[in-house]
């Protein structure tokens, strides 16, 4: 297995700068890059990663992507004085040259397509690449807001010429329209292209009719590209993680990438100037982990945007934290996506679903009269400016203390929530090492909570270091752990009474196969989602949920009520701990459990106690070997669900989605829009 994560840095990026007053980019500082780097030594994340050392892309290399004519003006502004290089910038939107903007530029390229070299030979499984200046915004003629050569773009036809890649995925999640990376593969069905941005009607910075929804690519590019507009600023965690699972991700895993790109610009995280967004550090993390699940783990990071300096730098770190492959923080914030995400999201789905097979069921009209587009004719109606310019200075400011004080604190919170160790413990019927009063204390609650099913000393013997294995992980002594049980379904109750007498307050207990337990599910500390071969004759409720759900013997037709449902739901929730069990005539293949399985790491800090059936003993290896970091599963072909479970999860998602708001992805249109 590959694994290892590369960081690709260069100070001498840093010597890009500008040099006249220039209220626009006077915030494209070379701070971004050196305060990045000094964060991930302050918290020793440098000396975890392969440091890989950076060159200057090749004329060659730039030209897969720009002409030669701008090449050449690029290339010309290293022999220019301060009043030329004033000159050369006036042409272009929002741009600056200095005198060592060309090397920076090629430096910038180089670090990208070192990252990609080190990715695709096999040498590290992921990495990032902290460069300056940034590139999704620059064209095939055009330098354009603060981009020069586009190094995204770049590397993604670099690896398609020297690794014979067919399928990139760039995921942007800068807060502007990367309008540069769109437009290079509007026409390119090899290229999924997925942004999300500030819009606000075409208000917002490019200002670009093609950056709404409907701008979906051309030709045979039609559907490869995706645009999510936001029309409100103050998106947070819970908007971001609604569109990555009703959105990307269902198109992305039936694109099945061999790389993904990601232009990470944390202009979109909380306290930007730009951005104005509410995203918390943490949520790069999640996002990043979600797409580690891609392209068999191979996952490039290029920094883009991100000028609050605090924000920006948590936000890499966490990145790189999971990376490194770090049990993740849970997500702040509560968990509902505003009203406004729910219409992008419901219109972006409607634009592309004759284009994907995953959305090819949806029965959606175009939105045409958005929450946000009334209050905006409001705004103008009444004479009122969306912005006060002569406050905007002081509110950016006051702005800035503010978070600054508040990532103090959060951070300070997140890092506190590391588990101290990441052990994973698998145990059979052999015995636990205990001292006599814990053999004693753990003999008392099998006997009080499953005495009927204790026939024989064999029997106490197994509960009792079920329990030994559990307690570990409760008190954060390992983080997850695997045990083998001859009868699961009364190993999961005894579980989560003992869940319960430690005071946990959310415990989520996924039971794959027939289920036969009653526990008190009406307090809400316990959440039930039972995967069956059989329709429960029990009706939903909010912490007892039933999924009639039989696995195709080929393909991964999981990824349907997993993104459409299950996490939806268990982000919601946000549980303290994981109980996961195989149990008897499960009906699922080992793609969707390992999938499950990959997936939910990202929640309780990786914190999962797994039981298996004895009769599934095949999947022990897997699971442990998935538990301990040890391999990077492959989760099948992508193959679309029947058109009844689709409507199974529909309905689960109908009748739901006010009890777990992230459910709701769409919005009955008025008679009178359609």
């Amino acid at each position: 297995m590959v694994s290892g994560t590369a960081l690709v840095y260069d100070d001498e990026m840093t010597s890009h700068k500008l040099l006249w007053e220039d209220p626009i980019c006077a915030i494209e500082i070379p701070e971004r890059l050196s305060s990045c780097f000094n964060n991930l030594q302050r918290y020793s994340l440098v000396e975890r990663c392969l440091a890989v050392p950076v060159r200057e892309g090749t004329e060659d290399e730039i030209t897969l992507v720009h002409s030669l004519n701008y090449l050449e003006v690029v290339k010309n502004t290293q022999n220019m004085d301060e009043e030329e290089l004033h000159k050369v910038s006036t042409n272009y939107d929002a741009v600056f040259f200095h005198p060592t903007t060309y090397h920076c530029a090629k430096l910038a390229v180089g670090a990208t397509l070192q990252l990609v070299d080190a990715v695709m030979s096999g040498t590290t499984c992921n990495g990032m690449a902290l460069v300056r200046p940034p590139g999704h915004h620059s064209q095939k003629n055009a330098a354009n807001g603060f981009c020069v050569f586009n190094n995204v773009a770049i590397a993604a036809k670099y690896a398609q010429r020297k690794y014979g890649v067919q399928r990139v995925l760039i995921v942007d999640w800068d807060v502007h329209h990367g309008q540069g990376i769109q437009y290079i593969f509007e026409e390119d069905p090899s290229v999924l292209y997925f942004s999300w941005h500030r819009f606000e009607h075409q208000r917002y910075w490019p200002s670009l009719r093609e950056s709404n929804y409907d701008a979906v690519g051309r030709g045979k590019g039609m559907g490869f590209n995706i645009n999510v507009p936001w029309n409100k600023i103050g998106m947070k965690n819970s908007d971001y993680l609604a569109v990555f699972l009703h959105v990307l991700l269902p198109v992305a895993f039936e694109f099945d990438p061999e790389l993904v790109l990601v232009s990470a610009g944390y202009d979109s995280g909380i306290g930007d100037p730009e951005g104005q967004m509410s995203a918390t550090p943490e949520c790069f993390a999640h996002l990043t982990h979600f797409l580690m699940h891609l392209a068999k783990g191979k996952l490039c990071v290029v920094l883009e945007g991100g000028y609050h300096l605090r924000s920006l730098s948590e936000s890499v770190c966490m990145t790189i934290k999971t990376l490194l492959g770090d049990p993740l923080p849970p997500l702040s914030g509560e968990m509902k996506p505003c009203f406004s995400a729910i219409e992008s999201m419901h219109n972006v789905r409607a634009a592309h679903q004759s284009y994907w097979k995953c959305l090819s069921y949806e029965d959606l009209t175009p939105l045409k009269n958005l929450s946000t587009k009334l209050c905006q004719l409001e705004q103008v109606q009444t004479g009122v400016p969306l912005v006060d310019p002569q406050e905007a200075g002081k509110a950016n400011n006051d702005e800035a203390t503010k978070t600054d004080t508040f990532l103090e604190l959060h951070m300070k919170d997140i890092l506190s929530l590391e588990p101290p160790a990441r052990t994973s413990v698998a145990v059979a019927e052999s015995n636990v090492d205990l001292d006599n009063g814990d053999i004693d204390e753990l003999n008392a609650i099998v006997r009080e909570f499953a005495g009927g099913f204790v026939k024989e000393e064999k029997d106490l013997n197994a509960l009792r270091n079920m329990l030994a294995i559990l307690e570990k992980i409760v008190k954060k002594k390992v983080t997850s752990g695997l045990v083998v049980s001859r009868e699961t379904s009364v190993s999961s109750a005894l579980a989560l009474k003992y869940c319960h007498n430690q005071r946990l307050q959310k415990v989520l207990c996924i039971f794959i196969g027939e289920m036969d337990m009653n526990i008190d599910l009406d307090d809400g500390k316990v959440l039930l989602i039972n995967i069956c071969g059989k329709q429960s004759e029990q009706a939903n409720t909010k912490y007892n949920i039933s999924l009639n759900w039989k696995e195709d013997a080929e393909g991964n037709t999981f990824s349907s009520v997993l993104f459409g449902f299950i996490l939806p739901v268990v982000y919601s929730y946000q549980p303290d701990l994981m109980v996961l069990v195989v149990g008897s005539n499960q009906t699922f293949g080992t793609n969707g459990i390992l999938l499950l399985i990959s997936l939910l790491h990202g929640l309780a800090q990786s914190r999962i106690f797994a039981l298996i059936q004895d009769t599934e003993v095949q999947l022990l290896e897997d699971i442990s070997k998935l538990l301990m970091g040890d391999i990077s599963p492959c989760f099948g072909t992508y193959t679309p669900a029947s058109q009844e479970k689709i409507q199974m999860i529909k309905k689960l998602r109908e009748q739901l989605q006010q009890e777990w708001e992230m459910l709701q992805c769409s919005v009955k249109v008025p008679v009178t829009e359609k």
